[in-house]
This record gives C-alpha cells, structure tokens and sequence, in this order.
C-alpha cells in the first residue's frame, strides 16, 4: 500500500508522550539518548516529568516532539512499517527529512535544538509591555478572506502562518495586532477565534532575526538530496534537492505553513495511506477537514505515535 507519513509538530506535545516506545523498545530508548547527547539534557526526564507549561516551551518542546516523532519511526521500522513519501507540519518537517534521508537522525536532532533555543530567544525579545507576540486561530472563513478583511482594516503587524485547512487558519502578531484583528475578523465571518497557547508568532515576518540566526546554523549542516518524495512547507511542493532543502529550512521561520497545499500534492501523488508518526492525531484531524472539500479524496489517515496504534496497523 502506497503510504505517507505525516510528521505533527508544536501543538501536538502533552507530558509523557512516548513512554509507552520508551518502556516496550530498545530502539525507541536509543533514539531518546541521541536526543539527550545532541541537547545536553536528559530527554526522557524531562517528557516524563514535565508539567503542561513546561513541556509547551519551545527551547524545549521541539526536541521533545521530534525524538517522539523519531522514536515512532523507529518501531513502524523494525515492524516492516515504511513510507514511500513523507511530509511534516512546521517542526515536523525535519522528521520527514530524516525519512526521506535528506538528514540523518543525530544532525535533525541537533538541529531542532538549536531550532527551538533561537526561537525562544528571539520570541522573548518580541515581548511587550501590552504583552507578547503570538498566534491566533480562525475558524470559519478561509485565507483569502482573512487577508482581505485585515488588509482593509490596515493591520500591519498580523500575518498568516498556518494554512491548516480550507476553514482553518493561524495567524502571528503582536499582541496589539492580534488583539485588534478578533473583531475584524469576526465581522468577517470567522465562527471563532481562538488564542493559542504558544511563546511566540512562528512562521511570520517577525521571526526574521531568528531566520538569519539559524541560517548560520544551517550553513555547516550535512543535507543530502531526497530518496524519497518529501514535501515542503514553504512551497507545498516536492523538495529537489539538499540544498533546496537547506534553503527552506531557513525561509520557514517566515513563511506561512502551507499545509492544505500539501496536503493536496499528496492526494495527487497517488498515496492510499496517512499514518501520522508522532504523538496526537492533530493531522489526521486537518487531512478529514481537508477530505472534507475534496470529494475525491480515498486515502485516510490513522494515528501511528503510540505502541497501541502503531501494532493495529497492518502492512
């Protein structure tokens, strides 16, 4: 069966994720050591510990989401479980990279944690008396719609950053702009808008310092051309080469997720499988939303993070 799989990242994270891998798999546990040596802090303590708010911060909780995701790779691996594509929402972009051998597992875990600690820095100095920059969810009307409606109102400091689904959208601002874009979006139509918990406005603009940081980082890093299809949040499309792969790393700390793009691109490359290998099943949720509007949609997606889930699977 041709198969994708989807990679969740920030948003998907919740105290002890993965200790079911960690406790049943000695390649799960292996893995979770990498992420250790590669940060410098005891993984496994620190997810098996940690409380709501401390598991949400972002120097932290990139690792952390990623060695799941990876630990989670590992056990569909040893079970004869692989992927013949693979895409990944915001941070988990580089596991599908690990997949489609673009980074291997010590390099991605290295590079989330450097990820994570310049986006928290950059975050923080964004902070303002009238409080700090973030993310908005609107639910209800689509992009176009959004744009339109905080172009005509003259916001300058709000921007679309997660392109969830053809009714979902998250928007980055200042806590001025997001605070004065709710009620024009609810004139707009929007049936909700939703604070989101997180420490920064990710995917926008106002990361740039955090881009040109991390393009540092990314300069000395080995990246190799894809052996597989792999999907790209800036373009919705394929990714060519490493290089290309190198380049878009660095642009998505400003670019907008476009993930209905490619979730469409991978409707149209012929996958009759979504296993989404990580913790949550917040994709599943996006790629029903996005079925949802395309009538012609055959594949499902099915939750693959969890030692239950992933032995109800078959070949």
């Amino acid at each position: 069966m041709k198969t994708c799989f989807f990679f969740p990242g920030q948003g998907a994270q919740f105290p002890g994720m993965g200790r079911d891998l960690y406790d049943n798999y000695a390649d799960a546990r292996d893995l979770f050591s990498l992420a250790s040596a590669a940060s410098g802090i005891d993984i496994p303590e620190f997810i098996f510990s940690a409380s709501d708010e401390q598991i949400k911060a972002t120097d932290k909780s990139q690792i952390a989401i990623t060695t799941v995701n990876l630990a989670a790779r590992r056990v569909l691996a040893a079970k004869g479980i692989t992927a013949q594509g693979a895409a990944g929402f915001s941070l988990g972009e580089y596991s599908a990279l690990v997949d489609a051998g673009v980074l291997s597992e010590e390099t991605c875990l290295k590079l989330v944690w450097e990820r994570g600690r310049i986006m928290e820095a950059v975050s923080r100095s964004l902070d303002a008396e009238d409080g700090a920059a973030g993310m908005i969810a609107v639910l209800g009307i689509g992009e176009d719609a959004i744009v339109e409606a905080i172009t005509a109102a003259g916001l300058d400091s709000v921007y679309p950053a997660n392109l969830n689904s053809p009714v979902q959208t998250v928007l980055s601002g200042t806590a001025n702009g997001l605070e004065a874009a709710a009620p024009v979006l609810k004139d707009a139509g929007a049936r909700r808008v939703i604070p989101l918990k997180v420490s920064g406005p990710f995917h926008s603009p106002l990361m740039d310092d955090a881009r040109v940081q991390f393009a540092e980082i990314l300069s000395s890093a080995e990246f190799s051309d894809p052996q597989k299809p792999v999907f790209s949040n800036v373009t919705g499309a394929a990714i060519e080469s490493g290089e290309q792969a190198k380049e878009l790393c660095a642009q998505q700390l400003v670019e907008p997720v476009r993930w209905v793009d490619e979730e469409r691109q991978v409707h149209e490359s012929g996958y009759e499988r979504i296993l989404e290998v990580g913790p949550g099943e917040v994709l599943c949720g996006l790629w029903k939303a996005f079925a949802k509007s395309v009538p012609e949609v055959a594949a499902g997606c099915v939750p693959a993070g969890t030692d239950e889930s992933i032995a109800s699977i078959e070949l």
